[in-house]
C-alpha cells in the first residue's frame, strides 16, 4: 500500500477579486503546491466569499503559509493533516506524429490507467487548429 502525508491549508476571503484569487492560486502552484483550489461560500453577514485550499507536503508548509499570507487578504489559515493513499506513478515520453508527448501511467489497488499530459495535448491542439479530443484520438492510433 502506498501512502504519504499531505497538509491541507485553507483560508476564507471575502474581499478579493476573482483575478486576485486566480493570481494567488497561480503563484502557489508555481511554488510547488500539490494542488490549489477555490470553493465559493457564503460568509458571515451573508457576504459571498471563497475558501482557498492549498495541498502541500510537510516540508513545504512554511513556504506555502508565507505565500498564502502574501498573496491573499486572509488573517488566518487553518491546517489539516491527512494520510492519503496513492497509486504508483511513472511518466514516459511517447513519440507521436506531433512530437513527444508526456504520458502518466498509474497502477495499484487493482487498477491501471494512463493519461496524456494536458499541457502537451493543449499545445498540439493550439498549434494545429485541432480540438483536444482530436489530438487524443490521433495520438492513440
Amino acid at each position: 500500500m502506498n501512502r504519504d502525508k499531505v497538509i491541507e491549508l485553507e483560508c476564507n476571503v471575502d474581499d478579493m477579486t476573482a483575478e486576485e484569487i486566480a493570481f494567488a492560486m497561480e503563484r502557489l502552484m508555481d511554488a510547488g503546491a500539490k494542488d490549489v483550489f477555490a470553493t465559493p461560500l457564503v460568509m458571515k453577514k451573508s457576504r459571498p466569499g471563497m475558501m482557498l485550499t492549498v495541498m502541500t507536503t510537510e516540508d513545504r508548509r512554511e513556504e506555502m503559509l508565507e505565500l498564502i499570507f502574501r498573496y491573499t487578504s486572509t488573517i488566518g489559515i487553518r491546517e489539516l493533516v491527512f494520510e492519503r493513499y496513492i497509486l504508483d506513478r511513472t511518466e514516459v515520453e511517447v513519440d507521436t506524429a506531433y512530437g513527444k508527448v508526456r504520458r502518466k501511467d498509474v497502477s495499484g489497488y487493482g487498477v491501471s490507467r494512463s493519461k496524456y499530459e494536458y499541457e502537451d495535448i493543449a499545445r498540439i491542439a493550439r498549434e494545429n487548429g485541432l480540438s483536444i479530443d482530436e489530438v487524443r484520438k490521433e495520438i492513440e492510433k
